[in-house]
């Protein structure tokens, strides 16, 4: 059988066992061996220290918007290989829908990342956090908050449930951070993300030292980790407990993320009954969180909680669609449950189910037997699906999470008994909550917020788009309090940052705007004669301002303006109610009416590099403008962000519209699409 190998330092690495040593893997359905796994021999300090001064220098050169570029390509040649992936990912006990959670989900979630990278982070290595903060009076001396790469190692430690997801929701987030990863795969699925691991570097794609594999044992490597790296965990409980006492987390530094045991719940309402379509949502979805990837997920139901009077209705509706899924070959077209990742992990799942049967009934399945479609249920690991329904006061489906096709119905009469009932799980990745009353939903919902790192709130409006209980979605947080291990993961850019360092920068504004590549208020500007709107994408500079004559607002520009658009407020438009009013003290012009008069002060008018405005940011009226009153403009280029899948860019416009007095009347900022060169040759028009 082959020995699996390390991506280490820039060459793959055989352990030294040689091809008959290791650890043997086995088929989950034949039982036959795959492959063996070992890491003896694999130096983890040239790994860290590789990691550390080939691929981060690496990254860090790149933008986020690189970056993110790089992982789009990676996406799409992951997507054309996923066949292959497929054909061996059966051997982990995967179906066809199973893989398609863990192949297509993960690659999704490369997409999903690249795509924040590219719409919600600069084209920079800096990113700023929040707004400025004026530290003096006269406005020289301001804070600003920053996000910058650390010069560390992201390991990365994964479950066997999920051999490419697990690795790639990591992976991705990390290296928009401009952080190396080492992963390190569950030995018992560890081949298949081998196999992803090994097509990711034959690709060339990623810049060298970014992403280095551990296929066998971790011990040790934590040992060379410093306080810029980073672990992040997907695992049981005792082993997140054993790296929280390592000396390196304790004392050295580590940032530790833990993603562990969960006992997940599903709460029916108590305004279901037995005709409405939410019951059919419920028994949906815990049927499917029971047998998707035969129950082996971190967000399985585990608990379904539902009222005292529809218990019957729900045990019975749960068991007659368990009763139409398959056990069997996860190569069959007809099998709807695979085995589990293996012997020894069936093993635990029926000493869970021993223990929960302490204070709960099994209502269907049994876990000694089970009637397995063209497969052997001696040497492949298959498991009946198990409903059990626990006695009121039950303690132990509370604390005993079984990682199989398992789920525990449990009983409520209050809605703040359901809460309680939810929370006694001491903290978990997710919930939902399947009602059709908004009462119910909000009451529900606040109280299980503080112990649940997600929560779906499921119903006939959002059924038909939701994408269900378990999964993970790379814009939301994926992580959980307490028992669930207190750590978050995706979360959009939340999940980049976590591998980044937040720093706050004290400086005048001439220094944040060269720190963050951002014009900061009360920077130098630069007033040209040529007009900021004649210049290309590749001529504007950050400081670049245009300042406009001033423009008299009269009685009669208010008076047609609230004609031609209808906003006829009385402030614009009823003298002696105007007056009345303390803050306008007479008719005011509409703050739109500013906003559009001021455009007309700034604006090129003939054809030139500004191809469109797509939208303002930020607007505020600050005073009002009232009869008479002058008002010009400033605008100032405050960000350029190239698109490097076109011929144009973003531009953002600090504007400030100020009256006779130099007081500011409205700020905002303006957005624009500027082109990369000017004119635009033949080819680039046709575009």
């Amino acid at each position: 059988m082959p020995l699996l190998q390390s991506y280490a330092a820039g060459r793959w690495f055989t352990a030294a066992e040689g091809p008959d040593g290791g650890t043997p893997l086995l088929d989950a359905t034949t039982g036959e061996e795959v492959a063996r796994i070992s890491a003896k021999g694999l130096d983890l300090g040239e790994m860290t220290a590789y990691a550390r001064a080939v691929g981060g220098p690496a990254l860090r050169e790149l933008t986020f918007h690189q970056r993110a570029m790089i992982l789009k390509e990676l996406g799409k040649h992951l997507t054309s290989l996923k066949d292959e992936f497929h054909a061996l990912s059966l051997r982990t006990g995967a179906t066809a829908r199973d893989g398609m959670v863990d192949i297509e989900g993960g690659i999704g979630t490369v997409f999903g990342i690249a795509s924040k990278g590219t719409r919600e982070l600069p084209d920079d290595t800096v990113l700023v956090d929040g707004g400025l903060e004026r530290l003096g009076r006269e406005g020289s001396f301001l804070g600003q908050h920053v996000w910058t790469s650390r010069p560390g190692v992201a390991v990365q430690i994964n479950a066997f449930n999920f051999p490419v997801w697990g690795m790639l929701e990591k992976l991705a987030p990390a290296f928009i951070a401009g952080v190396p990863s080492i992963v390190k795969p569950a030995s018992q699925t560890a081949y298949l993300t081998e196999l992803v691991v090994r097509r990711i570097i034959e690709s060339g794609l990623l810049p060298e030292g970014t992403l280095q594999l551990l296929s066998g044992s971790a011990g040790g490597l934590l040992d060379e980790l410093t306080v810029q790296d980073s672990v992040a965990f997907t695992g049981s409980a005792h082993t997140a407990g054993l790296l929280r006492t390592h000396t390196n987390v304790l004392h050295g530094g580590v940032t530790l993320t833990v993603e562990a045991d969960s006992l997940n719940c599903s709460v029916l309402g108590p305004d279901v009954t037995a005709d409405d379509p939410e019951l059919d949502l419920f028994v949906k979805g815990v049927v499917a969180e029971m047998t998707v990837k035969a129950g082996q997920k971190c967000t399985a139901i585990r608990r379904a909680i539902v009222p005292a009077s529809m218990a019957d209705t729900v045990v019975d509706a749960i068991a007659a669609r368990l009763a139409t899924m398959r056990v069997g070959n996860p190569a069959h077209a007809d099998t709807r449950i695979g085995p589990l990742a293996s012997l020894e992990q069936r093993e635990e799942v029926r000493k869970a189910i021993q223990s929960l049967r302490s204070s709960a009934e099994i209502v269907y399945g049994d876990p000694d037997r089970v009637d397995v479609l063209d497969g052997d249920d001696q040497r492949g690991a298959f498991l009946s699906p198990v409903l059990l329904r626990a006695a009121k006061g039950a303690v132990e489906p509370h604390d005993v999470e079984p990682f199989g096709p398992v789920s525990t119905v449990l009983t409520y009469d209050t809605v703040d008994e359901a809460v309680t009932l939810a929370a006694r799980g001491k903290g978990s990745l997710v919930a939902s909550v399947v009602t059709h009353d908004a009462a119910v939903a909000r009451s529900i919902v606040l109280g299980l917020a503080p112990w649940h790192g997600r929560i779906l709130v499921l119903d006939r409006d959002d059924a038909k788009e939701s994408t269900g209980h378990g999964s993970p979605l790379p814009m939301l947080v994926h992580g959980g309090p307490g028992r669930a291990g207190g750590g978050e993961e995706l979360g959009g850019v939340r999940g980049i940052t976590h591998h980044m360092q937040r720093t706050a920068i004290q400086a005048s504004p001439d220094m944040l705007t060269a720190i963050t590549g951002r014009w900061t208020t009360g920077s130098q500007r630069r007033v040209e004669e040529v007009h900021p709107f004649r210049k290309s994408l590749t001529d504007l500079r950050i400081g670049d301002t245009i300042s406009s004559a001033s423009r008299r607002v009269t009685l009669a520009d208010i008076d047609h303006f609230a004609e031609f658009t209808g906003d006829t407020f009385y402030a614009h438009t009823d003298p002696e109610a105007a007056a009345a009013n303390q803050l306008f003290g007479g008719i005011v012009a509409h703050g739109y009416l500013v906003v559009s008069l001021a455009a007309g002060l700034f604006v090129d008018p003939d054809p030139g590099p500004v191809l469109a405005n797509f939208g303002v940011d930020s607007l505020r009226f600050l005073t009002p403008v009232k009869v008479d009153d002058e008002i010009a403009v400033q605008l100032t280029v405050k960000q350029i962000t190239p698109r490097s899948n076109a011929d144009y860019g973003e531009v953002r416009w600090d504007a400030t519209v100020t009256n006779a007095e130099g007081e500011p009347v409205a700020t905002y900022d303006v957005l624009t699409l500027v082109a990369k060169t000017w004119p635009l040759s033949p080819a680039e028009g046709a575009d």
